[in-house]
């Protein structure tokens, strides 16, 4: 399989370019000034194409590579991939689900910890030698706080699981009722809000999901009320959320992901009632590891003619 070329499209994990190094003919993406220098070079060299939630799989890029074969995705999302035209073009699509659920599920839990009990703003008193005038002022119990899931898939229901251990109220939304659990279902996201104090986006990023969590959900959650995302940025309106933050009429905030990442609206740097983190959901050692092997997994299988391991499309 050496000779077959795989592009990578942007750098994202050590471990798994040098194995595509070992194991294919790697193109590097970022190595070339622009993608149209790129495709004017290798755009028959291209067989599989490795991407995550920075840069996929566009329309672009589709029909720039007439030989792809095989997206191989290192992320559960998909939005970054035009899955419709792979469709059409016969192009087998993968993920890297299951492998990331826990991390991204703990991660959701310290982020609700974090806003709640003030954990950063907390470490920010004792460094900067606050406490020698004073003990930090009081913050705000977990325990027992109604907690609304958005997206009851595999993350949605590990979130669910993690804070029933915190003797939390569950209840969520989706498209549809889900069978064998005991959760409260909302029918809409606005009456979801209007009964939670905390706010978790686990949902895909689609067309209908984008801005889920909008001026209206925020209302309805209240100056109390917490909003939790570790979906995609665009699942929540950025700029109506810095409003709402400014002007109290949303408690807090605990994000892991922004609309136009790396860049985050600078307004929300300056609120103590928001953590911010850089995407980090999936981003131990152990999971990007086996992220990485799923990928590799997929794309051999697909060279060898034996069944994906993850397939979507």
């Amino acid at each position: 399989m050496e000779s077959i070329g795989v592009l990578l499209t942007c750098p994202m994990n050590t471990y798994l370019e040098q194995e595509l190094d070992k194991r294919f003919k790697l193109f590097r993406f970022w190595d070339y000034p622009s993608s149209k220098d790129f495709f004017n070079e290798h755009s028959n060299s291209i067989r599989a194409v490795v991407g995550n939630t920075t840069i996929g799989a566009d329309a672009e890029m589709i029909e720039a590579l007439p030989k792809m074969e095989i997206v191989s995705s290192m992320s559960v999302g998909l939005d970054k991939i035009d899955l419709a035209r792979c469709k059409e073009k016969k192009i087998r699509v993968t993920n890297t689900p299951d492998v990331l659920t826990e991390d991204v599920a703990d991660l959701a839990i310290g982020l609700i910890l974090a806003t709640l009990r003030r954990i950063c703003e907390s470490d920010r008193y004792v460094r900067s030698g606050s406490w020698k005038a004073g003990d930090f002022k009081l913050t705000t119990k977990f325990t027992g706080k109604p907690v609304g899931i958005i997206g009851l898939g595999r993350i949605g229901l590990a979130v669910a699981k993690r804070a029933e251990a915190f003797d939390c109220p569950i209840s969520y939304y989706s498209r549809a009722e889900k069978r064998g659990t005991n959760y409260k279902y909302y029918p809409s996201v606005v009456e979801l809000a209007s009964n939670c104090q905390i706010l978790v986006v686990a949902c895909a990023l689609t067309p209908e999901t984008r801005h889920i969590v909008n001026r209206e959900v925020m209302d309805a959650l209240g100056p109390k009320g917490v909003v939790i995302n570790i979906g995609r940025g665009s699942h929540v309106d950025e700029r109506e959320l810095v409003s709402a933050l400014v002007e109290g009429r949303l408690g807090g905030a605990g994000i892991d992901v922004f609309e136009n990442e790396p860049h985050v609206p600078e307004e929300l740097f300056a609120l103590d009632n928001v953590v911010l983190l850089p995407h980090v959901g999936s981003g131990t050692w152990e999971t990007r590891k086996a992220m990485a092997d799923l990928v590799l997994g997929n794309l051999e299988a697909h060279f060898l003619n034996k069944p994906l391991l993850t397939p979507v499309v």
